[in-house]
């Protein structure tokens, strides 16, 4: 169906990661990626969604000058948002240790926002969805880190790995989102700029 709708597009996917892809393979799109390299460096004032926000239109401004009137660009960017510091990707090991250490027993919010830019418009938007983790024991965590390697990850965990099986209490809101991608909003918004 979609692959009809957007048959005079060139849909581009800016992200490595496997999981935003692979929601687009599942959507059944057509699509490229293209990766271009961005410092992630953002103003200190931004808090919560103003800094994932910032980020994708960062990661689309990348691709200035470069866009066909047929090109569809989508970028984002994900944070973990906990008690009012940005937890992005871990540093290493440790790093990762600490922050699951942070989570363990406490409500955090995974923040996604999403550029879609054409020649014509830029459409930014984002959402959020609010986790709760059981109590993590030490153990716990070191099985994780050990056996998943986390560390290209927001927050240091993936939800759809062994972690968001034994650790997480509740969900409130996309689950989508805490993989990645809110991908109901991506197709809404997607449609958009064809209809």
């Amino acid at each position: 169906m979609l692959k009809e709708i957007f048959k005079n597009h060139t849909i581009i996917l800016a992200s490595g990661s496997p999981r935003r892809q692979n929601f687009f393979k599942e959507l059944d799109l057509d699509f490229e990626i293209r990766l271009k390299e961005v410092d992630e460096i953002y103003p200190d004032s931004l808090k919560a969604e103003e800094i994932t926000d910032f980020l994708a239109e960062l990661k689309a401004d990348a691709f200035n000058g470069t866009l066909s009137d047929k090109d569809i660009l989508v970028t984002s960017d994900t944070i973990v948002w906990h008690e009012g510091k940005a937890l992005g990707k871990p540093k290493d090991y440790d790093d990762a240790f600490r922050t699951l250490q942070s989570l363990s027993g406490k409500t955090h919010e995974v923040i996604t926002s999403v550029s879609i830019r054409s020649n014509a418009k830029t459409d930014t938007f984002h959402e959020v969805t609010s986790v709760t983790f059981n109590e993590l024991p030490d153990a716990y965590i070191k099985y994780y880190l050990d056996n998943y390697s986390p560390f290209d990850k927001a927050g240091s965990y993936g939800i759809q790995e062994w972690i968001g099986l034994v650790a997480i209490a509740r969900i409130d809101g996309s689950y989508n989102n805490v993989v990645g991608l809110p991908v109901d909003k991506v197709f809404q918004h997607l449609l958009t700029f064809v209809v």
